[in-house]
């Protein structure tokens, strides 16, 4: 009779697609993770976050555990799902910016590849940039980036002291429909990243002033629990509206979407 099987089940890899009970989840796996966590997208979407080295069994009985938080949380997603049509890369187009909005002026003399710049109240961006949607997205997201990192900074220092917490490196990017995120850094490697996704810098300045908190709140408190919004309250005590605002207002800026 041969001896039986020792072998460990495959360990989740970064990437994977995991089903459990009709849910789709996508898998991030962080060798710093020492936990399960999931979140739901903008899209309502889900991420399954993992610590390396687990299983999928492991990881389905983390979710079956938490079906009806991932059922409440989707259903709220689905109510605040993203209401703005693609935008159109022509002469008047809207866009959006620190809660003011400004018209796009299409340059046909400008240079092919020059950066988008804000003049005279008009978003100026190149013939050759408007007539590839690829490019004249890419365009206006990096405008946006630039941007938003400059305002963003110096914002970043008042909240870190009012909070009291190390101010950590900053960078506005792509974060697939996330407004914020916070990542710490290995042990002893300092306060960590705060990176922030270029759609906020559309909102007006006191809910960019949100996410900026939210996540600087993070420097101290992993996850959203008591503590979490307890020190967010101290620093910002009408934190629920805002939340509330942003959750409203938020689905009405645009994603990137070209028509």
């Amino acid at each position: 009779m041969p001896p039986a099987s020792t072998a460990v089940p495959d360990s989740l890899v970064d990437g994977d697609r995991l089903a459990v009970d009709g849910l789709q989840l996508t898998v991030h796996v962080s060798p710093r993770r020492k936990r399960f966590a999931l979140t739901v997208e903008m899209n309502a979407g889900l991420t399954l976050h993992v610590p390396q080295g687990r299983t999928a069994g492991e990881a389905e009985v983390f979710v079956r555990a938490h079906r009806r938080w991932v059922a409440e949380k989707v259903a709220v997603r689905e109510r605040t799902r993203p209401l703005t049509p693609p935008k159109r890369l022509v002469d008047g187009e809207v866009f959006r910016y620190l809660g003011r909005t400004y018209r796009l002026s299409v340059d046909t003399e400008r240079p092919a590849d020059a950066p988008v710049r804000l003049a005279a109240g008009r978003l100026v961006l190149s013939g050759a940039q408007a007539a590839e949607p690829d490019r004249g997205r890419a365009a206006l997201v990096a405008w946006y980036c630039r941007v938003g990192r400059q305002w963003a900074a110096g914002r970043l220092q008042p909240w870190a002291a009012r909070m009291g917490v190390p101010e950590p490196s900053l960078d506005v990017a792509d974060l697939g429909g996330r407004w914020g995120s916070y990542r710490p850094a290995p042990a002893g490697g300092g306060p960590g990243g705060m990176r922030l996704g270029w759609p906020l810098f559309q909102l007006p300045m006191h809910l960019v002033d949100y996410v900026v908190a939210h996540e600087l709140a993070h420097v101290k408190v992993h996850g959203h629990g008591r503590d979490f919004w307890a020190l967010l309250g101290r620093a910002l005590p009408e934190y629920e509206e805002r939340k509330a605002e942003l959750d409203e207002l938020g689905r009405r800026m645009w994603m990137g979407d070209i028509a």
